[in-house]
């Protein structure tokens, strides 16, 4: 069965524990913790010591590997190998905790850069995937590759259905262990429905990100008509991404939430 959650965030300023409270107060059972805000919250539990909040709460828990400050599809080397060291270790702190997926970017390049740059960080982007996949398998841990939103200054290689598609293909690994990230708000500003990456993706798709946006950027707005989605989606999580806490509130507010 499907499991109805939400992400921390950073801005939050919360710990993990009273946002655990929040989300089974409101009737949801499961959460996801960006990586590297871990590090911006007071008493960060360990990753065993996550296990045993979820099992006591009874929710879910998925990660979502750094992307802030890392670039798994950077054309400097050096960057490329912390990112996906970065991953690596992600999924170690995943499987140590019990998580059920792993949420990754797919690396990003300035449109700037000169088409050697351009070649090269593409080519990286791809390296790192099959190196962080392969890892996925042998820790037993899957990763869920994520839609990026187009952007004016960045190429992505994630953002429409096909790219996403081309960007997966041919992995030497299980597809039990590379799977599809949907974000809905991601798919909505660049100009693509949601059901045209449940159309290529189905039943490949591990999590999805529920949020919106008027269609002009990337404003992770309340999406307060996710039941559609929900009922839609044949993913095993899904995630309110939000700005506040007010705003998961204002999501599941009055709505039904069993799934």
């Amino acid at each position: 069965m499907s499991r109805l959650g939400a992400a921390m965030d950073v801005r939050f300023n919360t710990p993990v524990e009273t946002f655990l409270e929040t989300l089974t107060d409101l009737g949801l059972n499961h959460l996801e913790l960006k990586q590297e805000y871990l590090e911006g919250y007071p008493e960060t539990p360990t990753p065993s010591e996550l296990g045993e909040l979820t099992d006591q709460y009874n929710v879910s828990l998925t990660y979502h590997a750094p992307f802030r400050d890392w670039n798994m599809g950077s054309f400097n080397d050096d960057v490329r190998e912390a990112s996906v060291d970065l991953v690596k270790r992600t999924l170690d702190d995943a499987s140590n905790a019990g998580a059920g997926a792993v949420v990754l970017h797919g690396g990003s390049v300035p449109y700037r850069y000169p088409d050697w740059v351009q070649t090269k960080a593409a080519a990286n982007a791809r390296q790192s995937l099959i190196e962080c996949a392969t890892y996925a398998e042998a820790v037993e841990v899957p990763i869920c590759v994520e839609n990026q939103p187009t952007s004016e200054s960045k190429r992505r290689h994630t953002t429409t259905p096909t790219d996403l598609a081309d960007f997966l293909a041919d992995v030497p690994v299980d597809k039990e262990f590379l799977k599809v990230t949907l974000d809905v708000g991601h798919a909505k500003v660049s100009g693509h429905e949601w059901e045209d990456f449940v159309s290529a993706f189905g039943d490949r798709i591990g999590v999805c990100h529920l949020h919106t946006n008027d269609g002009t950027g990337d404003q992770h707005e309340p999406l307060e008509a996710y039941k559609e989605v929900v009922e839609t989606v044949p993913a095993d999580y899904f995630v309110f991404e939000m700005l506040s806490v007010d705003d998961v509130v204002r999501c599941v507010e009055g709505v039904n939430l069993s799934v």
